[in-house]
């Protein structure tokens, strides 16, 4: 059962321009540790910003709130695994509203996807509830 699906752009060359002008001002409002660890080692680290950006918007918009009804920046973060696959982790009022969505006997999972051609970086996420075994 689908409970949430997000989609969401972002312009990497706007990111680019968000990170010479704010820095770590913006580095740490809005990515975790983890994610500007990840995103310092590449070699095009505006677009894995970009990517992990679209990705938070995308999580917010299926789990039905947005940014602006109290879910944090932080409180959705990309994380991969050592496939490179990437995933969703939640916390705080994210998690809290995952788990308001989530039916009795279900457990939610998180898809995420991640894409990017210059100049736009793509994320797509599935929130599905499978019953609990």
């Amino acid at each position: 059962m689908i409970l949430g699906i997000g989609t969401d752009l972002a312009n990497i060359e706007r990111i680019e321009r968000t990170l010479a002008r704010f820095g770590d001002r913006f580095r740490n409002r809005v990515f975790t540790e983890i994610e500007q660890r990840k995103a310092e080692r590449r070699a095009d680290t505006p677009g894995t910003y970009a990517k992990r950006w679209a990705a938070k918007e995308a999580c917010s918009k299926a789990l039905g709130t947005g940014l602006r009804m109290g879910i944090a920046w932080k409180d959705m973060s990309v994380r991969n695994l050592r496939t490179g696959q990437p995933v969703m982790d939640v916390t705080g009022w994210a998690r809290t509203r995952l788990d308001e969505m989530t039916p009795a006997g279900h457990e939610a999972i998180i898809h995420v996807t991640l894409t990017d051609d210059h100049p736009w970086a793509q994320a797509m996420v599935v929130i599905e509830a499978r019953p609990k075994t």
